[in-house]
Parts: C-alpha cells; sequence; structure tokens
C-alpha cells in the first residue's frame, strides 16, 4: 500500500490489521528513522522533533495505539508526507 492510501485509510480510523513494513514506509515518509533498537522495540525520530516513537512488531502488524501516537506526534508538529520516489 502507497503512503498516501495508509494515511488515508488511517485517517478515517482503521488502525486494525496495518503492515508492520507499510507503517515503518509511512513513518519514513514523515521524516522519520530508525534511532536505535531494543529488544522487540524499534525507536524512531526525526532531528527536529524532541518526541520518539516506540513501535512494536507483534506478528507482523503495527499496534494500533502505536500509530495514533503517531499520528497524533506528526499533527502536533503539523509535519507533512514527503512525495514518494
Amino acid at each position: 500500500m502507497n503512503r498516501r492510501q495508509l494515511l488515508q485509510k488511517l485517517t478515517l480510523g482503521n488502525y486494525q490489521n496495518v503492515a508492520m513494513s507499510d507503517f515503518v514506509n509511512l513513518m519514513e515518509g514523515f521524516g522519520f528513522s530508525l534511532l536505535r533498537t531494543r529488544g522487540s522495540h524499534k525507536i524512531y525520530g526525526r532531528p527536529d522533533v524532541d518526541e520518539i516513537i516506540n513501535v512494536q512488531n507483534v506478528k507482523g502488524q503495527a499496534k494500533p495505539y502505536q500509530i495514533r501516537q503517531f499520528l497524533r506526534l506528526v499533527e502536533r508538529y503539523n509535519i507533512l508526507l514527503e512525495e514518494e520516489s
């Protein structure tokens, strides 16, 4: 699923059954990158954002509450989605 399609799905409140690979692609589209990994926790961040986002892969799916946290973070910092190449 491309970034814009996934973002549209998520803004409608469909947080269930989101593939972790799609969610990571979306985070990268907003300029976030992997900072570190500790066990099953992957920590993503951006240099211009003071907060980090912690995500976990559960059977190939992203956790719904972590998706909501990410979307609130994007909204709070008014981060725009980069164009896909």
